[in-house]
């Protein structure tokens, strides 16, 4: 991984976020950790979860320090509600208070229909949208006015051109409903919420050199894969200023994936 890499993003709005602290969820690795980074370079602290990668988190923690702020890496699988819930809260004691949350945690589990077992089916909901609601309902507790949640769906959230992508899709079109709700609950604070859909992006879960990149190209507008940067550039424009009256919106950065 390639911490300073912003290739294919548009340039930082450098001190934009600065005083603010953020938490992004599974920001050990690929979009993740580019969100992570991304923030940092804006002007946030930034928190980050992890599961079993503790040096790939402390690698995107010093990216963060390298870019001024103060950061941390707390492990937390996005599995167990109540991991989720207390590295909210220790994120916002590190910090001394908390404005940004990106429920960044995923799984891309992918197979014949009749293949999907229970245990897979209910991990895939914990983590996808279960610890999402968890988060969110935990930040809400820390945030004041113009705090922020942003959550990254998947462009086949709205779009599944080919079969293996049931149980997947569901869960992540599951974040558009909560979203939707959490923007009602939380709009009258002055905290906004919105998702992020990113299509096909080049990360090591989907590289752009994979076996299924080129026929993965075909479903874009734009002939190509994502950066992680590029979407990390919108998430960090929703979190600014720039994102102050954008709330229960699903914002696709796919590349045409579901034009």
């Amino acid at each position: 991984m390639t911490l300073q890499s912003t290739a294919g993003a548009p340039a930082a709005d450098r001190g934009a976020l600065t005083g603010r602290a953020a938490l992004v969820t599974g920001g050990g690795r690929g979009i993740g950790a580019e969100i992570a980074l991304t923030l940092a370079r804006d002007g946030a602290d930034v928190a980050v979860t992890y599961v079993r990668a503790a040096d790939r988190a402390a690698e995107v923690v010093r990216g963060v320090e390298a870019a001024g702020g103060r950061g941390l890496a707390i492990a937390a699988d996005a599995a167990d509600p109540a991991a989720v819930a207390a590295a909210v809260d220790r994120a916002a004691a590190a910090f001394g208070r908390l404005d940004i949350l990106v429920n960044n945690a995923g799984i891309a589990p992918f197979g014949p229909l009749e293949e999907v077992g229970a245990e897979e089916l209910d991990r895939t909901l914990a983590i996808h949208v279960r610890a999402a609601f968890v988060a969110a309902q935990a930040a809400a507790r820390h945030f004041g006015p113009g705090g922020r949640v942003v959550n990254i769906g998947s462009s086949l959230a709205e779009r599944v051109p080919y079969p293996g992508w049931t149980l997947y899709a569901m869960s992540k079109a599951a974040l558009s409903g909560l979203t939707r709700g959490l923007a009602r609950d939380l709009g009258p604070r002055g905290i906004t919420v919105n998702v992020v859909q990113p299509g096909p992006t080049d990360t090591e879960m989907n590289p752009a050199d994979g076996a299924d990149a080129e026929f993965e190209r075909g479903f874009t507008a734009l002939g190509r894969y994502g950066h992680p940067g590029e979407v990390a550039a919108v998430v960090a424009h929703l979190a600014g200023p720039g994102g102050d009256y954008v709330t229960g919106a699903s914002i696709p950065v796919d590349g045409g994936y579901t034009a």
